[in-house]
């Protein structure tokens, strides 16, 4: 796997997954399948879900399924890329959320009064 972007964006399986996953898209809107609504829509999914699945957590998913929605033509790039940035801008803030809660020290519960 190479890295040259950061993040699951860097990696060479979660690039060829989403690929594909815009390939089985333009394949489904073949003349010869559009009736077979069913198939169709699990096709599309099971696609999606692959570098879905490779980006883990919510917003690496929803990035991953917005650049197959522009990649397949269902939004121009400048509806999609403030998504994206929002996105990102939402992963760092969330990310130092964590970092803080995690390097803080557990709060003690305070002691029951007797009665």
């Amino acid at each position: 796997m190479i890295m040259s972007e950061p993040g699951y964006r860097g990696l060479v399986v979660w690039q060829k997954a989403k690929a594909l996953a815009v390939q089985v898209y333009e394949l489904t809107r073949s003349e010869s399948i559009k009736r077979d609504y069913a198939l169709v829509d699990q096709l599309r999914r099971s696609a999606v879900s692959v570098p879905s699945n490779i980006a883990e957590g919510s917003l690496a998913e929803l990035s991953t399924q917005l650049e197959i929605a522009r990649e397949v033509g269902y939004f121009p790039a400048a509806q999609v890329e403030p998504l994206l940035t929002h996105c990102a801008e939402l992963a760092k803030m969330l990310g130092a959320m964590i970092r803080v809660r995690s390097a803080s020290p557990p709060v003690a519960p305070s002691p029951e009064p007797h009665a």
